[in-house]
């Protein structure tokens, strides 16, 4: 059984690079792979790494009750939920989530409406939309069946040193007056630690960056009438507005506007908050009643410009994020723990030392240039239809009509967005 003791997000204090050229025997190993955060990415690759015959220990900053507790919502496409499946961990996820079988994408009010199905992807769902809690909860609930995963938390690393063939890693407790816990020694360091990333940043690991002048409000809102399992994309001069489905009574929307005019709508008295709602919304679900509180983020692109180093890689949020459109974030995560999953299973099987530079280009090779794609692709669409210019209107409302008349190319962007095309994890392409 997994043994929970303490875990982190952060390389936080000092990251120190050291080669031994004397060193000719490497020590044992506390464990093949530490990985820095436990959240979905970083506990999805431990639970990728099953049955490897590698040992893992995740790292955790924060308590689990409060990794658990947070309250956001993602749309899950196919790739993940294979994913997921292969792993074993879906069946404890698909009970709780809501299925969309139709998605729905327009322009304002353009009247070409491309309407997707499950029959476009050969699936019986388009996707679903899950909670961050139920997610993270299955998750932890099925690496504490896996022998080969350890997580610490919460801790947090505070130091690493590098020799040849080991990482050192100093933890520290955060919850204790007896903060010092053992050094350990580690093939591997994987950030999976947000965004953020401390790993990436200690490292000095470049990135290339984005800010968009658009913020997204973030709401649940409960329904009068049934959603029929559709999703909506709907595009506007300021900003996409989506809408999924999170219940058989609630939708959870994701409204982008121009920093100020979404600071103004979070700043809005529920009431007048509805008011402004249902005129973007419209009047296909009834009278709408927002649930819980409203959230507030902006939108940005981020790529770090390596995946990986010597003894180190970056997964998910570390190493991109993208703008909300189309969901993509934290299923390019997830297809990143796939990929790299396989590159350590194989590398292990073959005998060699899954830390090397030479193991873990395979991963970068493979995921840093199919992330850039989509990256772009998600740049291109906001920057194609968030405006009021006469060409660009011309032709994304073109775009729209070849999407809805000639089928080809509305499947060929469901099965890009969707994650099924290029060169897919082993995890990605077997059927449970």
């Amino acid at each position: 059984m997994v043994q929970f003791t303490a875990h982190s997000n952060a390389l936080a204090n000092s990251m120190v690079h050291h080669s031994d050229s004397l060193q000719t025997i490497a020590p044992k190993l506390d464990y093949d792979v530490a990985i820095v955060g436990g959240g979905i990415a970083g506990i999805t690759l431990a639970a990728a790494l099953k049955d490897s015959g590698l040992e893992i220990l995740i790292i955790e900053a924060q308590p689990q009750s409060v990794a658990i507790a947070k309250g956001q919502a993602y749309a899950i496409h196919l790739s993940s939920k294979r994913i997921w499946e292969s792993i074993g961990v879906w069946p404890e996820i698909e009970p709780q989530v809501q299925p969309f079988n139709h998605v729905r994408m327009s322009d304002a009010d353009c009247p070409y409406v491309v309407e997707f199905k499950p029959s476009d992807l050969s699936a019986k769902a388009l996707g679903h939309v899950a909670q961050h809690r139920v997610l993270l909860k299955a998750l932890l609930g099925f690496v504490n069946t896996c022998k080969n995963v350890t997580c610490r938390c919460p801790a947090q690393v505070v130091a690493t040193q590098e020799f040849d063939d080991y990482v050192e890693v100093a933890l520290q407790n955060t919850d204790s007056e007896f903060n010092d816990l053992p050094t350990i020694r580690v093939g591997l360091v994987v950030g999976a630690d947000g965004s953020t990333s401390q790993v990436r940043q200690r490292s000095e690991i470049k990135t290339r960056s984005k800010a968009y002048w658009q913020s997204c409000l973030v709401a649940t809102i409960q329904t009068e009438k049934f959603h029929q399992n559709t999703a909506y994309e709907r595009f506007w001069p300021s900003g996409p507005f989506a809408i999924l489905p999170v219940s058989t009574t609630q939708c959870r929307i994701v409204w982008t506007a121009p920093h100020a005019e979404a600071q103004a709508l979070l700043a809005l008295d529920e009431t007048s908050f509805i008011e402004k709602l249902t005129e973007r919304y419209g009047s296909q679900m009834g009278k709408l009643t927002l649930v819980g509180d409203r959230f507030l983020f902006p939108a940005k692109l981020m790529h770090s410009c390596e995946y990986v180093r010597s003894r180190l890689a970056l997964v998910g949020d570390a190493a991109h994020s993208c703008h909300p459109v189309g969901g993509q974030g934290l299923n390019l995560g997830i297809r990143d723990v796939g990929a790299l999953a396989q590159v350590l299973r194989d590398a292990h099987g073959k005998g060699e030392d899954i830390g090397s530079l030479q193991v873990l280009k395979r991963y970068e090779h493979w995921r840093r240039w199919e992330n850039l794609l989509s990256l772009g692709f998600t740049d291109l669409i906001n920057l194609m239809f968030s405006n009021n210019i006469l060409p660009l209107v011309l032709v994304r409302r073109l775009g729209l009509w070849g999407m809805e008349h000639i089928p080809v190319l509305k499947i060929a962007a469901l099965h890009f967005m969707a994650g099924v095309i290029g060169r897919r994890p082993t995890l990605a392409r077997k059927m449970p």
